[in-house]
């Protein structure tokens, strides 16, 4: 597994969603991922936008001290990726770098409507799969990425 300050190959990143797979994924599980996600970035003093979408609908949303309208219209980016390529928006970003390319060069899609950055995970139901995504927007890609693998582990209890 990859050090804090590596950066992650396309193979840990898919391990990743292997593992981090829920049972369920209720309202009140938005509310008990989001605010746990709250409660992370505020002890990293994180400057972010965290948002929670299932099925087309927005379960939670939050905005900590120093995030900014912006972070919104990345949010939004970011979860289109994983709505369309049903993985998390670092992993789609890396998987075009491991070609030799980007996101940007090669997907021909709108990088105002998608962005392949860091922030966006997968929110995965065992035996039904992608119900939908949990995005951070504030930080470094790597770190946004971060941050929501952090809570989803913590969340399933890892």
């Amino acid at each position: 597994m990859s050090t804090e300050t590596a950066t992650p190959t396309v193979a840990e990143l898919e391990e990743q969603e292997r593992r981090l797979v829920l049972r369920r994924f209720t309202h009140d599980d938005a509310w008990a991922l989001g605010s746990l996600l709250v409660e992370l970035a505020r002890e990293r003093e994180a400057p972010v936008a965290i948002d929670i979408h299932r099925a087309g609908q927005q379960l939670f949303h939050a905005a900590l001290p120093g995030s900014a309208p912006d972070n919104d219209a990345w949010i939004a980016r970011k979860r289109r990726v994983v709505e369309r390529y049903g993985s998390a928006s670092y992993l789609v970003g890396a998987r075009f770098r491991a070609k030799g390319t980007t996101f940007e060069e090669s997907s021909r899609l709108d990088p105002d409507t998608y962005a392949a950055h860091g922030g966006s995970f997968p929110l995965t139901v065992a035996d039904v799969g992608v119900i939908g995504a949990v995005t951070v927007s504030g930080l470094p890609q790597l770190e946004d990425h971060r941050l929501v693998v952090a809570a989803l582990e913590r969340f399933l209890g890892e």
